[in-house]
């Protein structure tokens, strides 16, 4: 069973999440603020993180630095700030996923679903397990990501993200594909997260983040791994 650690201090919603996803036979823990939501993600350890940034003992950002000091586990934002530079400050902590307030329940579900499935296992052929390039090297087998002797740690997200992107060399990968794949969501509207999602790749990857050499933009449609 999936388990889903939902932080949030508004009693009603976390009653509908909780209906919502036990319906569909999710396994759910809640928290109302971010002291116990720590102390319940290191004892159950959840598959998800839903988590709300206006907490009443700490920001949810604080949250999500913490829960990124020794996890990966996929957090997706419910926030009602809707500001872009909110939401980049968010992902840039280590948050995967962002829905505003007021959002649909299957929306959400969807997202929840996403978020799933990039932690889920593929097999892969023996050929296509690790990838060499002169700043860096990618275990797609142990997904890890290494520059030299020194481990770059990556978000669920920008995992999965790479992942798609170096397992197609050379390959247009179109935005629609990439966020219907990594986030459930088909909308042109949604390309601020790839945007936001690429820089964050580029800074860790590239060895000149502004000139990207293996991380490449196809202007409008979308990007390509250059081997």
């Amino acid at each position: 069973m999936t388990r889903v650690l939902v932080v949030e201090d508004d009693p009603q919603l976390v009653r509908a999440l909780v209906i919502n996803m036990q319906a569909r036979r999710y396994g759910v823990d809640a928290a109302t603020d971010g002291a116990t939501a720590l102390r319940l993600a290191a004892a159950r350890q959840p598959d998800v993180v839903m988590l709300d940034l206006g907490l009443p003992d700490m920001d949810g950002v604080d949250v999500i630095r913490a829960l990124r000091g020794w996890t990966r586990v996929p957090i997706l934002v419910l926030s009602a700030r809707r500001a872009s530079e909110e939401k980049v400050v968010a992902l840039d902590a280590g948050a995967d996923d962002y829905v505003t307030k007021p959002f649909s329940m299957d929306e959400l579900m969807a997202r929840l679903r996403a978020a799933v499935r990039r932690t889920e296992d593929s097999p892969l052929a023996p050929e296509t397990t690790l990838v060499e390039t002169d700043e860096f090297v990618i275990d797609l087998r142990a997904k890890k990501v290494a520059r030299g002797d020194r481990e770059v740690r990556l978000t669920p997200t920008e995992w999965h993200l790479l992942e798609i992107l170096v397992t197609n060399p050379g390959r247009l990968v179109t935005q629609k594909y990439l966020l219907q794949e990594v986030w459930g969501v088909s909308r042109s509207g949604k390309t601020n997260y790839l945007r936001v999602y690429m820089a964050q790749l580029r800074r860790k990857l590239e060895a000149d983040p502004a000139h990207p050499r293996y991380l490449v933009t196809e202007p409008g449609m979308g990007y390509r791994f250059e081997g």
